[in-house]
C-alpha cells in the first residue's frame, strides 16, 4: 500500500510538502506537475479519515435515513455514496426507524461528529427539526419534504399524482379507492394524494373512497386482507409501492384476481413491481438522480456557496399490466 511518506521519498520533497498538496495547499508549480505524476502512475488514494482529524471539519457527510428496509432510501444512499466517494468525501449514516425523535436526535448526534454537512431524509418537518438545525450551525439539506426556509430537494409529487389520477381516470372506472398514509407526510399524505384527488374529481358517476394505512409492508397487507373482500373499487391506488406489492399480496391470499376484479398501482417505481405477476403500474421517481443532485447541492453548501432553497424532480408514469379500461 502507497503512503504519503512513499510518495515523498519518490518525489524527492518533505512529507509536508506532499501533505500540503494533498490538502489543495502551496506548492510549487514544478513540485505539482511532479507529485500529479506519481500519484498517477502508483494509483494512490489519500486516506480521507486522517485527513479529516487534522481538520476543523471532516470530509465526512452525514446522512440520516428513515428506515433501513426502505427501497427508495436504499437506492437513494446508494448513489449519495458513490458521488460522495468520487469527490473523495466518506459518509456516515444513521437511523431513524421513522422516529421523529431519533432524527433529531441524530442531527446533534452527526454535528457532534464534525461532518461537513447533513442530509436528512425527513418523514415530517417540526419546530423541533428547525431548532437542531439551526443549533448545529452546519449545513443540512432536506430530501423528499418541502421545508420554508430550509434547502430542500424533492420529488414533484402533486404532479406524480395528479398523473396517476388521470391515467386511471381516462380507463373509464367509476369508483376508486386510494389507500393514502398519515397527513403529516406532507410529500406523501398531502401533494401526492392531492394530484390524485384532483385529477378524479367526484362527478354524478365516479366515486373515490380514501383510507389511510402504513408505509410497513405487513400492516398494509394485513389492512388489505380486511378491505378488499368489501371494497367496491375497481381501480385501487396505493400512495406507494410497497403498499401496492402488500395489496397485490393480499389479493393473492384472498384468491382474487388482477386486474380482472380490480386495476392496482403504486408509486416509487420500485425494482419488484416489475417482476411479480401481475407487474404493476406505477410512477417511476429518479432516486439515483435525487442522490446525485443532493451531493451536488451539499457540496455546495459546505463551500459556502448559494443553492436555491428548493429544487424538484420530475418523474414518469410506467403502464404495465396490473391496470385495464373499465
Amino acid at each position: 500500500m502507497v503512503t504519503i511518506k512513499d510518495i515523498a521519498q519518490r518525489a524527492g520533497v518533505a512529507k509536508s510538502t506532499v501533505s500540503r498538496y494533498l490538502n489543495g495547499g502551496s506548492v510549487s508549480q514544478k513540485t505539482r506537475a511532479k507529485l500529479d505524476e506519481i500519484v498517477k502512475e502508483t494509483g494512490y488514494t489519500p486516506n480521507t479519515f486522517a485527513q479529516s482529524l487534522k481538520a476543523k471539519h471532516t470530509k465526512m457527510i452525514g446522512m440520516i435515513i428513515p428506515r433501513l428496509d426502505s427501497y427508495s432510501a436504499n437506492e437513494v444512499l446508494a448513489s449519495i455514496d458513490a458521488s460522495l466517494r468520487d469527490q473523495q468525501y466518506q459518509l456516515l449514516i444513521t437511523n431513524a426507524n421513522q422516529s421523529i425523535e431519533r432524527e433529531i436526535e441524530n442531527i446533534y448526534t452527526l454535528a457532534k461528529q464534525k461532518v461537513a454537512g447533513i442530509i436528512l431524509m425527513a418523514t415530517i418537518i417540526t419546530e423541533a427539526h428547525r431548532k437542531a438545525i439551526a443549533e448545529v450551525d452546519i449545513p443540512v439539506l432536506l430530501l423528499g419534504q418541502v421545508g420554508e426556509g430550509l434547502h430542500t430537494i424533492s420529488h414533484q409529487e402533486y404532479e406524480a399524482g395528479f398523473t396517476m389520477g388521470s391515467y386511471a381516470k381516462n380507463l373509464g372506472h367509476k369508483k376508486y379507492l386510494y389507500l393514502s398514509v398519515f397527513k403529516e407526510d406532507v410529500a406523501v399524505g398531502q401533494l401526492r394524494a392531492q394530484g390524485v384527488l384532483d385529477a378524479l374529481k367526484e362527478g354524478a358517476d365516479r366515486t373515490v373512497e380514501v383510507i389511510e394505512t402504513s408505509f410497513s409492508f405487513q400492516e398494509a397487507y394485513e389492512q388489505a386482507l380486511v378491505i378488499l373482500p368489501s371494497t367496491q373499487a375497481t381501480f385501487i391506488i396505493c400512495a406507494t409501492d410497497n403498499i401496492a406489492m402488500a395489496v397485490l399480496k393480499a389479493a393473492h391470499t384472498l384468491d382474487m384476481s388482477i386486474p380482472q376484479q380490480f386495476s392496482l398501482a403504486g408509486f416509487g417505481g420500485y425494482a419488484t413491481t416489475s417482476i411479480v405477476t401481475p407487474s404493476i403500474t406505477t410512477v417511476k421517481y429518479p432516486y439515483k438522480e435525487l442522490g446525485k443532485v443532493a451531493v451536488e447541492q451539499i457540496l455546495e453548501l459546505v463551500s459556502g456557496k448559494p443553492m436555491k432553497e428548493h429544487i424538484a424532480l420530475p418523474n414518469r408514469l410506467e403502464i404495465r399490466e396490473s391496470t385495464v379500461p373499465f
